[in-house]
């Protein structure tokens, strides 16, 4: 099983690259979307991770995706221009599981 990064900056891309994901930079929302589409086609995709700004971009389809499909695992993460403010790790692995507290 593969993960996959949508991100709307460098920074990120390279990072997750240094750990073995590979992934792509987008900015705009059909752009955004048409990347979502191309991780579907994949199926040895089962993890989809997209930074905090991507999520808002396309926060519907995406929410669609984790209610109507099983795979892939979609996951929200911070990045350097992170919004919101997590306590620890653990608080993003229970919300992209769907434990709430």
């Amino acid at each position: 099983m593969k993960s996959f990064l949508i991100t709307d900056n460098k920074d990120t891309l390279v990072g997750m690259q240094l750990a073995g994901i590979k992934g792509i930079v987008v900015s705009e929302k059909d752009e955004i979307l048409s990347q979502i589409d191309e991780v579907l086609k994949d199926k040895e995709i089962g993890i989809l991770i997209v930074t905090e700004l991507i999520m808002e971009k396309a926060k519907s389809e995406l929410m669609e995706l984790k209610m109507k499909r099983r795979y892939p695992l979609i996951i929200e993460i911070p990045d350097r221009h992170g919004f919101r403010k997590k306590e620890n790790l653990l608080d993003y692995i229970n919300e992209a599981v769907g434990i709430g507290k």
